[in-house]
């Protein structure tokens, strides 16, 4: 009975996905049949090919943990994913950060058009310290989808100063970033973005958690350049999401909740290294809607550019932390309401519906191409 329950649960699910459909908290079966292992990911667009890159999940607490590694699915319409495999895989060395059962979370590729190779980054906590470690980690491949090689971890932004630095920043009693000024400050949630100019950034939750870091990566994309800045220093910011859109940065978070779901914020600015300016929730819908973000965490902002109109689509996570394997994805086009981004709940939609949404002009294109 189990089973053809669950073969009936599928036949439907990949029924509401046929037809170039967003079903959002559904099962999202692959070419296989199965339900995309793609957690915490981002979207890399190479050649007319979109790639999903995440973190692959097990059943039960287990999954929490990296048992298998980055999985890669590539598509070309968004809807339909074929599987590609794992593209970095975890090792049973003891002697490697990235031995079985530590954390990978948050995997975000993008492409380095001078040197032509693939580049990985991804938060790291080493196995058996729970997240203590709060460090980025770096592979590298010369094809999209992998194998990629392990290039080490740290902290970004050792011995740097942010740009926008203030006298009391420097007192290690009071100040995260002081106290972590000499080894690296702590990165945990982030995400990737390549600006117009080719120029690559990191936003990473850190201090704690307690404010989100911006920082400048170096032209090769594999360390960071010593150049940051601080969102909003205290503002209890995780799970960045960002995009460009008219010459403006926009920047999604969340709270700081745990695995429980809570309500959005969002940032805008003229220059990545700020200063950013909150916007409020940028949730439109019920309050209860509004208070759990549609029970996700933003992971990844994807732009297209669709008949002279730069578009956006916000990529939620709805987490299980009981059992990760059935995490589900919560897409959703982004909105424009008296010049600020928003997102509303949608049972299904296509892109072409997309497209019928206002667009204020063709904007900037920003991303990770």
């Amino acid at each position: 009975m189990k089973v053809f329950l669950a073969a009936a649960v599928l036949a439907v699910a990949t029924h509401a996905q046929a037809g170039d459909v967003f079903r959002p908290g559904a099962i999202w079966p692959d070419d296989k049949g199965v339900h995309i292992n793609a957690h915490g990911g981002g979207i890399l667009q190479h050649d007319g090919v979109y790639y999903w890159f995440g973190e692959h999940k097990v059943a039960g607490t287990a999954g929490n943990r990296a048992q298998v590694g980055v999985h890669v699915y590539s598509s070309r319409n968004l809807t339909d994913w074929k599987d590609e495999g794992i593209a970095l895989a975890v090792t049973d060395d003891p002697a490697s950060d990235i031995v079985r059962d530590a954390i990978i979370e948050r995997p975000k590729v993008i492409r380095n058009a001078k040197t032509g190779k693939f580049v990985m980054w991804f938060h790291l906590e080493l196995k058996g310290k729970r997240y203590d470690a709060a460090r980025a980690g770096v592979a590298v491949a010369d094809k999209v989808t992998g194998p990629y090689v392990y290039q080490g971890s740290f902290r970004p932004d050792a011995g740097a100063w942010p740009v926008d630095v203030k006298p009391d920043d420097k007192d290690a009693a009071t100040s995260f970033l002081a106290r972590d000024f000499a080894g690296g400050q702590m990165s945990r949630d982030m995400t990737l973005f390549v600006d117009d100019d080719g120029k690559a950034w990191q936003f990473y939750a850190s201090e704690e958690n307690h404010t989100m870091h911006v920082s400048r990566l170096t032209d090769d994309y594999l360390r960071s350049a010593g150049q940051y800045a601080r969102v909003k220093p205290n503002g209890d910011d995780e799970a960045p999401a960002v995009f460009k859109h008219g010459g403006k940065y926009y920047l999604v978070t969340s709270g700081l909740t745990g695995w429980a779901p809570n309500a959005a914020k969002s940032y805008v600015a003229d220059n990545p290294l700020g200063p950013w300016t909150a916007l409020g929730n940028p949730v439109r819908g019920t309050p209860e809607q509004q208070k759990i973000t549609f029970g996700g965490q933003s992971t990844y902002a994807l732009t297209l550019q669709r008949n002279g109109c730069t578009r956006h689509i916000l990529m939620l996570d709805v987490w299980r932390k009981e059992n990760a394997i059935d995490g589900r994805y919560v897409w959703q086009p982004v909105e424009w309401e008296d010049g600020k981004p928003v997102v509303r709940w949608r049972d299904q939609w296509t892109l072409a519906e997309m497209d019928k949404l206002p667009c204020d002009g063709p904007g900037a294109m920003g991303g990770n191409r």
